[in-house]
């Protein structure tokens, strides 16, 4: 912190009079700046939530375990597959399976100090399946890959830079960042085709035949007027 200004008894009364003739002028010439945090993304408030973002954030559920044919209750797992009691907050608890220990919870496996990391990046109160949608696009952002997401390919690019963030996505040589057991990339573009088209209303449909009225056979006047 800076130092502290000593003010001695005889310079008090005329050094509060100077300042209190000069402060409305000169401090009206200051601007603040907000204050940026080194490594934090200028992030807006929240983030609009396109088709190709959400297939991008469907796509890392699908990745992490947590899809669950696109159900909230995928926003309740915590790892190793339990689900949490409430939405309110992140649980912060450590949950074992066979060789593996991770506090990981939500629809994207937030790590607690992760989660803490957004939530005061952004405001965010809550742990609810919107809360969680925004923080992850946030983390994506984080890592410079918002741009790419948006351009509607999971790319090999892509995959790589989310890596560092979600193990579960390959790198570059097709391997998890963390030593972990990891999805390949074209299963994770399969999926990830499949929800957009889905998502942009490029799902064929079934064709239907039009049916048509039989022609007539008699010699009625309706039956004429119909041949027309």
């Amino acid at each position: 912190m800076p130092p502290a200004l000593a003010v001695t008894a005889s310079s008090e009364k005329g050094a509060s009079k100077d300042l209190a003739d000069r402060a409305p002028k000169h401090l009206a010439q200051f601007s603040f700046p907000r204050l940026q945090f080194p490594g934090f993304p200028s992030a807006p408030r929240i983030f609009a939530i396109t088709a190709e973002r959400r297939a991008l954030l469907n796509t890392i559920r699908y990745a992490e375990g947590t899809w669950k044919e696109g159900a909230d209750l995928g926003y309740r797992v915590m790892f190793g597959g339990s689900l949490m009691d409430s939405l309110e907050r992140h649980p912060d608890k450590v949950n074992y399976t066979t060789g593996y220990a991770s506090a990981a919870a939500g629809a994207y496996q937030f790590m607690p100090a992760t989660w803490g990391l957004v939530v005061r990046a952004m405001g965010l109160v809550g742990f609810n399946p919107q809360v969680q949608d925004q923080a992850a696009l946030f983390l994506i952002q984080k890592r410079g890959a918002l741009a790419l997401a948006d351009q509607g390919t999971l790319s090999a690019e892509l995959a790589a830079k989310l890596a560092p963030e979600w193990a579960s996505f390959p790198t570059l040589r097709g391997s998890s960042y963390y030593g972990q057991p990891v999805k390949r990339l074209n299963e994770l573009q399969r999926f990830y085709e499949a929800n957009l088209n889905r998502l942009q209303g490029r799902v064929p449909m079934a064709k239907t035949v039009p049916q048509t009225a039989p022609p007539c056979s008699d010699n009625s006047l309706d039956c004429a007027l119909k041949s027309f």
